[in-house]
């Protein structure tokens, strides 16, 4: 409440209500942390082992993707109470991303809408980096996208080239084929793409280690074309799914802000929760395939609902951003001794 109310509103000000801006000053104050304070994993973290996909989770409840894209703040994370920590998206070459203004808060219908297209330094920057720095003391997840300016017929290599030299780093990778904010890239969802794609990752792994590879799906499919998602994970190995990514549907947003949602990129938080448990439902009834849900978790409740539709665990960020890091702390509480 005191982080809604009084810090919230403080940080925008300060920022010219740039929620950019906001995002980029909390990654870059929270990056002076090199070690993690055991006295603020004291006051968030709550701790409840899980082990999921042959990987061991102090909590439940992970930092998703497109917080800390270039793992600047992996020594944080622990410390305000997540039990793993995803980076990325990454891709083999840097980018800038999308013209700017590419992220807007809602705060009203408690969503964000995003088209940030995978801004980061670039595979080899964050390999570099957590060579330099180390990994966090949670489990490390690496979520891998395809270059903009890559071809979709080349975009095989372009994944291939993230692994390789992010393999030494990563407990699991997160595919992402699922953004809508890069240009064609949701093709690689159809079947014959991501047979090719998940196939050619599989073999590559093969031959470095053991370390799990995901995959994370969009809201946007239909049955039929998620159910076909799920038969190439299940014949190529995947060891879990990730649901779901940002939607481009605009259902649920109401009030005046309902007219920002003409803005163009993925929507996220309270108006995708309803939809990210169906498909976290689905792949639960449909594969025996362990998943990360994600999406619309914003209370303790939330996580819970998440679990109860088949998740193993669950992952934050709109709820982080708009509800700051006490949300942890109530999500970990709530979580804790479930099942």
């Amino acid at each position: 409440m005191l982080f809604e109310k009084l810090i919230r509103p403080a940080l925008y000000r300060l920022a010219g209500n740039d929620p950019e801006t906001v995002h980029e000053r909390t990654v870059r104050a929270l990056s002076l942390l090199r070690a993690e304070p055991p006295l603020l994993r004291g006051i968030y973290a709550e701790d409840d082992p899980a082990t999921v996909f042959g990987l061991s989770f102090p909590n439940r409840v992970g930092l998703a993707a497109g917080m800390d894209k270039d793992g600047r703040a992996l020594h944080a994370w622990p410390a305000l109470g997540f039990g793993f920590v995803e980076v990325g998206t990454v891709t083999r070459l840097a980018q800038p991303g999308n013209p700017k203004p590419r992220l807007f808060t809602l705060a009203g219908n408690d969503a964000v809408i995003n088209r940030m297209g995978f801004n980061n330094s670039g595979a080899d920057a964050l390999a570099a980096k957590l060579a330099a720095r180390g990994k966090p003391g949670v489990p490390l997840g690496i979520s891998i996208g395809k270059s903009k300016v890559v071809p979709l017929g080349e975009a095989v290599e372009d994944y291939r080239y993230s692994l390789r030299a992010l393999y030494p780093y990563a407990d699991y990778f997160a595919v992402n084929v699922s953004s809508p904010n890069t240009p064609g890239l949701r093709e690689l969802q159809d079947k014959a793409a991501l047979a090719e794609l998940l196939g050619e990752l599989q073999r590559t792994s093969a031959d470095l280690g053991t370390t799990p590879l995901l995959v994370k799906v969009a809201p946007d499919l239909t049955d039929s074309a998620l159910a076909e998602l799920l038969e190439v994970c299940d014949a190529h190995g995947v060891a879990g799914v990730i649901a779901t990514n940002t939607t481009l549907s605009r259902n649920g947003l109401t009030g005046p802000e309902a007219a920002a949602g003409a803005e163009a990129g993925g929507l996220s938080g309270r108006p995708l929760a309803e939809r990210a448990r169906e498909v976290v439902k689905f792949v639960h009834t449909h594969s025996g395939l362990p998943i990360i849900g994600v999406g619309g978790v914003l209370c303790g409740p939330d996580a819970r609902r998440m679990l109860d539709a088949g998740a193993s665990l669950v992952q934050v960020y709109t709820g982080f951003a708009l509800k700051g890091p006490g949300l942890i702390r109530e999500i970990n509480r709530t979580l804790a001794g479930w099942r």
